[in-house]
C-alpha cells in the first residue's frame, strides 16, 4: 500500500506530463544495473558476451564514488530495483544499497539473483539485512532466485551446470531468514521463454512444494539491455498465454487464503499476466506506458534509460556527461525526446517492472487489480 500512498500525489503530474504537456518530476521506481558482469550464460540474455567482445568495458563501470553523487542529485525513489548482470558478483553491493537508503530513501530493495555464487550471495544478503535491521527498519528487502525449469532442464537453459542444485541450496539458506527480519520477502521467479512455455504448469507445481513467499514470472523479452535483440526468445503468443492462463488460475484459487498484502501482489500480477498477453498478440501498446516518466533505469556505465527494453538504443543521456547531475539530464531534451517516442507508441513491449507502473497510471486496469483483492473477480 506505501506504493500506492506514494504514487498518488504523483499521479496527475505523471499523466500531463505523458501527455507531453509539462516535465514528469521524480521517478517512483530506479532500476540500477550494477555491473554487466554475470556468470550464466543463459539462453535468454547475451550480457554475459559483452565482456568477451569489450575486455575494457568492464573497467568502465561506475565506482562507488560516482554513484553516490548520482544518487545524491537523484532524491527520493519509492522502488530501488537492483539488477545486472548477476548483481551480487558487484564488490560493492552492500555499499549501493546503504547509499540507496541514504539518499534516495526507498520503501522497498528488490535484487534477484542467479544463485550461483550461494555463499557470497548469502553472506551479502545477511549483510544488507543486518545494515537495514539496524538503521533502516522500514525498508522492505526482497530476494528473487531465477528458477526457469527443473533439474537439468534449468541448467540447460542457464547454461550453467548445477546451477538449479546451488536455486536451492540458496533458497533452503535463505528462507529461515524471513522469521528472522520482518522485512525480508524471498521470491522466486521464471522466466518464461520458448525452452520451458510448455512446461509452467509442473514448474509452478514444483515452486507450490517449496512455500516461497511469493512466486512470479515474466516473458523473454527482446531487449537492447541483453544484447538479444536478434534471437528468438519469445514464445508465441498462443503458446504463453496458454502456459499464463493456468498460472492465472492458480493464483486466484490461493488469494482467499492470502494475506492482504499477498493478495494485492497477486492481483496486481494477474493483471499484469493478461496485459502481456494482449501485447504479444497485438504487438502494441494496449494501455499508456509511463516509462521515462513513472520509471528510470540506470545503466552500469551511468547512462539513463527509460527502460531496458529501449536501452542504449534510445539513452536519454549520461550522468558522467552531465556532471552527475540526474535532475539534468532527466529534464533535458534528448530525455523529452525520448518520452516522445514512446508517447507515439513507436515500441510496444510486456516490460514487467513497467507494466506494474502502467497499470497504476491506468484507471480500467487498476480497477480490475480492485476487484480482484475484492474476490469479485471472474
Amino acid at each position: 500500500m506505501g506504493y500506492l500512498k506514494e504514487l498518488a500525489p504523483r499521479m496527475l503530474r505523471y499523466r500531463f506530463s505523458q501527455m507531453g504537456l509539462i516535465s514528469p518530476g521524480n521517478p517512483i521506481n530506479l532500476t540500477f544495473s550494477v555491473t554487466n558482469v554475470c556468470q550464466s550464460r543463459c539462453r535468454t540474455c547475451s550480457i554475459w558476451k559483452l565482456y568477451r567482445i569489450h575486455p575494457e568495458k568492464r573497467f568502465d563501470e561506475l565506482t562507488i564514488e560516482e554513484i553516490e553523487k548520482i544518487f545524491r542529485s537523484m532524491g527520493h525513489i519509492y522502488v530501488f530495483n537492483v539488477s545486472g548482470g548477476e548483481p551480487f558478483l558487484h564488490p560493492g553491493l552492500q555499499d549501493i544499497v546503504a547509499l540507496a537508503c541514504k539518499y534516495l530513501t526507498p520503501g522497498i530493495v528488490h535484487i534477484p539473483t542467479n544463485a550461483i555464487a550461494v555463499d557470497r550471495v548469502e553472506k551479502c544478503v545477511r549483510g544488507i539485512l543486518a545494515f537495514l535491521a539496524e538503521h533502516h527498519p522500514d525498508v522492505r528487502l526482497t530476494v528473487k532466485p531465477s528458477l526457469d525449469h527443473i533439474g537439468r532442464k534449468h541448467d540447460d537453459i542457464r547454461g550453467v551446470s548445477g546451477n538449479f542444485d546451488r536455486v536451492m541450496q540458496l533458497f533452503e539458506r535463505l528462507q529461515p531468514l524471513e522469521a528472522i527480519y520482518t522485512g525480508f520477502h524471498l521470491e522466486l521467479g521464471t522466466v518464461i521463454s520458448r525452452w520451458n512455455v510448455g512446461d509452467i504448469a509442473d514448474i509452478a507445481r514444483f515452486v507450490t512444494t517449496l512455500k516461497p513467499g511469493s512466486y512470479r514470472n515474466e516473458i523473454a523479452e527482446q531487449r537492447a539491455e541483453m544484447f538479444n535483440q536478434d534471437d528468438a526468445i519469445t514464445p508465441t503468443p498462443a503458446d504463453y498465454e496458454r502456459a499464463i492462463r493456468y498460472f492465472m488460475g492458480e493464483t486466484h484459487d490461493v488469494m482467499k487464503d492470502s494475506s492482504r498484502f499477498q493478495r494485492i501482489t497477486q492481483a496486481f500480477r494477474r493483471v499484469y499476466y493478461q496485459l502481456a498477453i494482449d501485447i504479444l498478440k497485438q504487438n502494441r501498446q494496449v494501455i499508456p506506458c509511463y516509462a521515462g516518466i513513472s520509471n528510470a533505469h540506470l545503466s552500469p556505465y551511468g547512462d539513463i534509460w527509460a527502460c531496458c527494453t529501449l536501452g542504449n538504443t534510445r539513452s536519454m543521456g549520461n550522468l558522467r556527461d552531465e556532471g552527475y547531475d540526474f535532475q539534468r539530464l532527466w529534464h533535458g531534451d534528448p530525455a523529452a525526446a525520448v518520452r516522445r517516442f514512446i508517447r507515439e507508441r513507436r515500441c510496444a513491449c510486456p516490460l514487467a517492472n513497467q507494466s506494474y507502473s502502467n497499470i497504476l497510471m491506468h484507471m480500467p486496469s487498476l480497477y480490475r487489480v480492485v476487484r480482484d483483492i475484492g474476490g469479485y473477480a471472474r
